[in-house]
């Protein structure tokens, strides 16, 4: 009998890791936005040269939850704190388990006194839509999916069309097509700014460093604004960013999107694992990489691993508290970025173009990701595993290969460690893995964000670690 949710399908594949290891989801794709405007290696150099504008309307689930328990939803499934959290700014969303394991994150938009906007991949809004549900919170949830991995031609429909406007150069962009001077706010502040003829809304962010804003508003004028922002852009030298380059932009600025959400064991998370479907994220999910546990349990993470760290306040209670408050801080590993060795790069590359020698995993440009979730085994010198590479991928303005990671915390900036590129005994059966043999990638320890322009930019929070 097929499965008919994630428990069912479990107990028919009792070897976890071996099922999400083996997926045979594909890719994980960033859909409908055209692959390239240009070419990838301009955008990205657009982002801290010029500006870009980044088009976020399909790859994200969008959760619209309104009524008189919505905040409470919220503060009660978020590590965040709610202090000063107000109509009018954003927050960025981290749900744990009961056992306090990440399941993923997002960003939530305090639009209206009872209306909220969760923005994000899969892991923590279908979280949301559970916990709502199971905790008959007095909320109306409306979930707009992300755009269809293959459209295949047919039309495609969102609620909102979402848009970024980022750069060194944004802002003279942004003060042109608002007509006039505009507040920079405060980040993660929200308000609205003139485009033509319409009244869009803002959130002060800065992906690639530089002031800018995340802008939306009602899908159907999304060809209305796209084509405003690019005339008045041109000046600037503004160019628009395809999918191929967009997801690279945060190996530069330290967001690590993709963890195991962690919900595959424990008693606590039965109910949740038989709400979510046979066909959902996490139960057709990959896991890529030479990191082959002995459990799925070594594959959770828990905030601090991840770079949250600093969002855990205990002045709330949420679920995953009590755990939390068991571990502690100091002992944690610690998000970093890995700086690849290049000439370790050339021979990766290099493999490409030798018929008769060692054929190494294909690194694609510029996100060599090859999983939904990827886990990539660091070792030292002596071949110890001391942490996770997690994002994997190549900067154009940095010439560089590198990944996001976590390492075990007392390793300093500046040592060089090794990431085991490539799967073991030639590679699984996901669709994305060709046959190949593991090579050992010298990459040195360095800071999150990587990009000099991001670090001096960012406010010390979740991409600083500070």
């Amino acid at each position: 009998m097929a499965a008919q949710n994630l428990e069912q399908k479990l107990e028919q594949h009792p070897d976890i890791v071996k099922m999400l290891r083996n997926s045979q989801i594909g890719a994980y794709v960033y859909p409908v936005v055209a692959p390239e405007f240009s070419n990838w290696r301009s955008e990205q150099w657009a982002w801290q040269h010029s500006a870009v504008l980044f088009d976020q309307s399909h790859h994200m689930f969008d959760l619209y939850i309104r009524g008189k328990d919505a905040l409470k939803l919220l503060t009660d499934t978020m590590i965040n704190s709610p202090k000063g959290w107000e109509v009018g700014k954003a927050k960025q969303y981290v749900p744990t388990t009961p056992y306090g394991h990440v399941i993923g994150d997002g960003i939530i938009f305090w639009q209206e006194e009872q209306e909220f906007v969760y923005v994000g991949r899969a892991p923590a809004a279908n979280w949301l839509r559970f916990q709502a549900e199971k905790g008959k919170y007095d909320v109306e949830i409306v979930n707009d999916p992300r755009s269809p991995s293959r459209p295949m031609g047919k039309p495609v429909e969102r609620i909102s069309w979402r848009f970024q406007i980022q750069g060194p150069r944004a802002w003279d962009v942004i003060e042109k097509l608002n007509g006039e001077k505009l507040d920079k706010m405060r980040f993660f502040n929200m308000g609205t700014m003139k485009i033509g003829n319409k009244t869009v809304r803002t959130l002060r962010h800065g992906m690639a460093g530089s002031p800018g804003l995340e802008i939306w508003g009602p899908y159907e004028e999304q060809d209305y604004i796209r084509d405003e922002i690019l005339k008045a852009g041109e000046e600037f030298g503004l160019v628009p960013v395809g999918s191929r380059a967009y997801p690279s932009n945060t190996l530069e600025s330290g967001w690590i999107p993709s963890p195991l959400p962690a919900i595959y064991t424990g008693d606590k998370l039965e109910d949740y694992r038989k709400w979510l479907g046979a066909d959902s994220y996490e139960a057709t999910g990959a896991i890529g990489g030479s990191f082959v546990g002995d459990t799925i349990e070594d594959y959770y993470l828990n905030p601090w691993e991840l770079g949250y760290g600093p969002f855990v306040k205990f002045d709330h209670d949420f679920i995953g508290a009590d755990a939390l408050k068991e571990i502690n801080p100091e002992e944690q590993r610690k998000k970093v970025t890995l700086e690849w060795n290049a000439d370790d790069m050339k021979k990766i590359m290099g493999s490409l173009f030798d018929p008769e020698g060692e054929q190494y995993k294909f690194f694609d440009l510029p996100l060599a990701n090859y999983a939904n979730s990827n886990y990539d085994k660091v070792v030292d010198a002596g071949g110890t595993t001391v942490g996770l590479s997690l994002f994997t991928g190549y900067s154009y303005n940095e010439k560089k290969a590198l990944s996001l990671a976590t390492v075990d915390h007392e390793i300093p900036e500046g040592t060089e460690l090794r990431v085991v590129w490539g799967e073991p005994d030639g590679g699984t059966e996901k669709t994305t893995v060709e046959p190949h043999k593991q090579i050992e990638v010298r990459a040195v320890v360095s800071p999150v964000p990587y990009a000099q322009v991001v670090r001096n930019t960012y406010q010390s929070g979740w991409r600083t670690g500070r």
